[in-house]
């Protein structure tokens, strides 16, 4: 496997970043964390695809998934609320959903007065809104699960072995070696604005329009930099030999456990979809 600027996979499958470290994973003995990360993804993309298509109002439903995922989380030796608190910073995203509350039409449920600005709140769209932030939010702590349970390195070597376009796996395995090397390059800057324009009090001089016109500065000198060490990079690579996939010495051929777990969980995420339609409330 080629390496250039330090930037290889360490032995064990973890790297030690002192700028920025993206690899989320949790070391535990587990069935969760032993099953065959490529068995793992493909559950996780089932997982995901199965919530995102339950009807609207498929609230019951939606509690049996999040109870699933907890006692997955649980089997993974990851506590059962781990998944919970950490999803919670997906659901700001979530409030661009939030004109559906109040343009969706349905029975009105009262009305929020802003200035000449009259919001009816509508019983559909407060159902469809809370539809929307429950799948998002459990969506999310699938994909923290897969995380948490799967080395980085291992997941991309899954995703190569799964026949992923070879260019969006490089594009993955690029942004994993050198996504902490531009957060360095960036903090570098930041210090030297932050000592070319030191007061006695002990901040940042200047306007708020001298520092945006500074950071505009900082965001093109940041992007230049890259684009160089980019050449350079792809340069030494390619001296090296590197055709745009990364190889390996083959991962392990998956086991009569991987295929049992993968058949469980399996048939446990194609009953959570089916309930889903049984288990809706009927008008």
């Amino acid at each position: 496997m080629c390496s250039c600027s330090g930037a290889s996979w360490p032995a064990g499958g973890r790297t030690r970043r002192p700028d920025l470290n993206l690899d989320r994973y949790l070391a535990r003995d587990s069935i969760v964390h032993r099953l065959d990360a490529r068995l793992k993804f493909l559950l996780t993309v089932g997982f995901i695809l199965a919530i995102s298509l339950l009807p609207i109002g498929s609230f019951l439903a939606l509690a049996i998934a999040w109870l699933f995922l907890v006692a997955l989380s649980t089997a993974a030796r990851l506590g059962p609320l781990r998944l919970a608190r950490s999803a919670f910073f997906a659901l700001p995203f979530v409030l661009a959903a939030l004109p559906l509350v109040f343009t969706r039409p349905g029975d009105p449920l009262g009305t929020i007065v802003i200035g000449p600005l009259a919001l009816t709140i509508s019983g559909q769209g407060l159902r469809e809104f809370a539809t929307i932030a429950l799948k998002s939010w459990l969506s999310v702590q699938a994909a923290l699960l897969l995380s948490f349970t799967t080395p980085f390195p291992d997941l991309v070597e899954a995703l190569r072995r799964l026949r992923v376009p070879r260019l969006l796996v490089a594009i993955i395995g690029f942004m994993y070696r050198y996504l902490a090397v531009l957060t360095g390059e960036a903090g570098r800057l930041n210090r030297a604005r932050q000592s070319r324009s030191a007061v006695v009090e002990g901040r940042g001089g200047g306007s708020v329009l001298w520092r945006a016109k500074v950071v505009g500065g900082m965001v093109g000198s940041l992007f230049l930099r890259s684009y160089e060490r980019s050449e350079r990079v792809y340069a030494a690579m390619q001296a090296r030999g590197f055709d745009g996939e990364f190889r390996s010495m083959g991962g392990r051929a998956l086991t009569a456990t991987d295929w049992t777990a993968f058949v469980v969980v399996a048939t446990a995420i194609v009953a959570l979809a089916v309930a889903g339609q049984l288990l809706l409330p009927r008008s």
